[in-house]
């Protein structure tokens, strides 16, 4: 084959497929095999790639390696085919042809190696051509009318272990059920009807029922395929995995059989008879296993893929969440008997005092913690007091809020989710080596407070809780979009490059974790740095990792402002030109709205730079370096509802969206315990996705439909009371 040809393939299906240009998707191939990342192709190549966004360059991206699987399989079979003597050239058009795996392998499996089957001992003994004869005969218009038990007979053989022509017949009837389960024309009709017409059920196995509780929907379940959510899927595939529940997916038989008979069967001869025996066996033993399994794989995909962007989704509201900004704050991590761990932290999130308080367990202990969290926010003229809402969170609230605090500084209920796996991560022992677990964990919830990005990308994503049945997805590909999410995130910020830990740098475009480790020994051993062009004295950070890199990278204070904007410094000669022709300095032109939105943008256009990137300069000298998250709103619980027991329903409630699902969203309203509003409660309208309505973060106001306190179960809702 031709090495060239793929590629232009490729090029062209995916434009097809993307509703795009074939240019585009040739410009971006090329970035991403230069090198070039995501971010940086879609923030600083849009005359390239024709202003294509990052989803539509991570699109291009995955299903060009996907193609590139197809190819590699392809050449696989190609050269198993050649190697055994098998390639004739109408099986190699066919192969080449086959645009999807599911067809590449279907027509490869008559001939891929196999185990003994029941087939291949009745080819041993001699009973193959019997097995042709039957399959010619069913499928003409006029069979010759012969006797199958008479053509049976000269296969009768002893010492072959055929001792009548009942055997004989059934030997010959294996091989026509593999030969109907290796027909690819006859595969593919099936899948179609497994697709369109399949049925999936689902049932409780005998004995089961109390141990599955939580399964209960799933007892007795009947759905269409095509119908099918994702979060259904998984939920039946986790009861089948735990035990719990028996799941089947198969279409009416009759249906699938007539398939095969319209295929196979031209007449209703008695070798035509022979043929549709061999038809059930062929479906109920071979074909209906191996496309349910395949079916099964197929959804579960197409599950896990759904699966994967809700968490993608909520994530990346969470990353993206509003930033209090750096601040001086006291943190505590609530407990009852194991008192409450404080900590205050400077304005750039450096520890300054650890202690432990027993606010919750009475007599003069009390006191003592009210005197000392009142004498540390005195000392430490402490703005922000950050609470975790874990366990004793809403009780310490209240505790906190009786106090008399100088400066009135402001308290805030922070999601801890995750908190206690950094504590206890690699990360937070080199951090703060002499101190434990509770200290970092405290840490972690004062620096959220300050700046959730950079603090939520010390943790494995998986382990934030915003994600939907995340452990039963395909983990590779949870892990890629993860990580293209918390990098998306990140360098759509900037990173302060003399702030940065090691952790926040790793996501910026171009480095990864060694130059990161690198950029932070060298800031640590030479001091700050004073612009973007010291990276270059980065050991191991040649020009390719600046390019990608630079751009993403924010020095504030430094001598040529451009270093604090989101402008490349390939373009810094550009901008000086800008200045020039207006008469006056980079420095004056940076910020500098008036003059800035009446710059001639047409005369600046060259063979190097397009309207798109001068438009993205403009904006960045109008606002050097802005932060595209909103900006810091208090929010505070109901006073007076902290658990479950003081919710009464028709209450309306401020609470805090957790988490978002395909089936509804998940909302914290101070009671230690998340609520669920389904998807039909979100809006008055109807709702097909709960993004639509909802995002992770969102303050809303949630009205109490139903507290089962047996089951532990809140139900809420979003809509106006009729």
């Amino acid at each position: 084959m031709n090495p060239t040809a793929p590629a232009l393939t490729h090029i062209q299906i995916v434009a097809q497929e993307l509703q795009i240009s074939a240019a585009q998707v040739k410009s971006t191939a090329s970035l991403l095999d230069e090198g070039a990342t995501v971010p940086f192709i879609s923030r600083y190549r849009k005359e390239a790639t024709g202003s294509l966004d990052e989803v539509a360059v991570m699109a291009i991206r995955d299903r060009l390696e996907q193609l590139k699987d197809l190819d590699k399989r392809r050449e696989a079979i190609l050269a198993s085919l050649e190697e055994r003597g098998l390639l004739t050239g109408q099986l190699k058009t066919e192969i080449q042809a086959a645009e999807a795996m599911a067809r590449l392998e279907d027509i490869y499996l008559p001939f891929r190696p196999k185990r003994r089957t029941r087939a291949t001992m009745a080819r041993e003994r001699g009973l193959e051509p019997l097995a042709l004869w039957l399959l010619e005969q069913a499928a003409a218009a006029h069979p010759d009318g012969a006797d199958p038990v008479e053509k049976a007979r000269p296969f009768v053989d002893e010492e072959k272990e055929v001792p009548d022509t009942d055997a004989a017949l059934a030997g010959a009837r294996d091989i026509v059920a593999e030969t109907v389960n290796e027909d690819a024309d006859c595969r593919d009709r099936l899948r179609q009807l497994f697709r369109q017409q399949g049925v999936i059920t689902s049932r409780v196995l005998t004995g089961k029922e109390e141990e599955g509780a939580k399964f209960r929907d799933y007892f007795d379940w009947r759905e269409p395929v095509h119908r099918v959510a994702g979060h259904r899927m998984l939920a039946m595939r986790r009861g089948e995995k735990e035990k719990i529940l028996s799941m089947r997916i198969l279409p009416e038989e009759e249906a699938a059989l007539a398939i095969l008979k319209s295929r196979f069967l031209a007449n209703s001869s008695p070798a035509a008879r022979q043929v549709d025996q061999a038809l059930e066996d062929s479906y109920r033993r071979l074909l209906s296993i191996a496309l349910e399994t395949e079916i099964r794989l197929e959804l579960k995909k197409e599950a896990d893929e759904e699966a994967i962007g809700v968490f993608a989704e909520n994530l990346r509201e969470l990353l993206l969440a509003a930033p209090l900004g750096p601040r001086r704050i006291l943190a505590l991590d609530p407990g009852f008997r194991t008192g409450c761990k404080l900590v205050v932290l400077d304005d750039k999130g450096d520890l300054l005092v650890h202690d432990t308080i027993y606010p919750h367990t009475g007599g003069h202990r009390v006191a003592e913690a009210g005197q000392l969290v009142e004498k540390l926010v005195a000392r430490h003229k402490v703005q922000a007091i950050a609470i975790g809402n874990g366990t004793a969170g809403r009780e310490t609230e209240r505790f906190v809020r009786a106090l008399k605090l100088a400066g009135n500084p402001v308290i805030i209920m922070v999601n801890e989710s995750g908190a206690s796996i950094y504590s206890a991560s690699a990360v937070a022992r080199e951090e703060f080596p002499d101190h434990d677990v509770t200290v970092r964990g405290a840490v972690s919830i004062g620096r959220r407070l300050m700046d959730p990005l950079a603090e939520l990308v010390k943790i494995d994503p998986k382990s934030i809780g915003v994600g939907q049945y995340q452990h039963d997805v395909d983990q590779k590909a949870l892990k890629r979009s993860l990580d293209d999410t918390v990098g998306s995130c990140v360098n759509a910020v900037g990173v302060d490059l003399n702030t940065a830990s090691k952790e926040l740098l790793t996501y910026v475009s171009g480095l990864g974790p060694q130059l990161a480790g690198n950029i932070v020994e060298h800031r640590a051993a030479n001091g700050p740095f004073g612009s973007r062009a010291q990276l270059k004295k980065v050991p191991r950070l040649g020009p390719k990792a600046f390019e990608q890199a630079a751009g993403f990278l924010r020095i504030n204070g430094a001598r040529n402002p451009l270093d604090a904007s989101a402008v490349h410094p390939e373009s810094y000669s550009l901008v000086k030109t800008m200045a020039q022709d207006v008469g006056c300095a980079v420095a004056e032109l940076v910020g500098n709205d008036t003059v800035a939105r009446t710059l001639p943008l047409k005369n600046y256009v060259s063979d190097e730079v397009g309207l798109p990137t001068l438009q993205d300069i403009v904006a960045e000298l109008i606002k050097p370096g802005r932060d595209p998250r909103q900006g810091f709103e208090v929010f505070s619980f109901a006073e007076g509802v902290e658990k479950p027991e003081d919710l009464t329903e028709g209450m309306r409630l401020p609470g805090i969206v957790t988490n978002v699902t395909n089936f509804g969203a998940f909302i914290d309203v101070g009671v230690h315990q998340d609520g669920l509003a389904h998807i039909s409660q979100l809006a008055d309208r109807f709702v097909r996705d709960p993004n639509e309505v909802v995002k992770v973060g969102q303050k809303v106001m949630a009205r109490v439909m139903e507290v089962d306190l047996k089951r532990g179960r809140i139900s809420l809702s979003l809509k106006e009371e009729s």
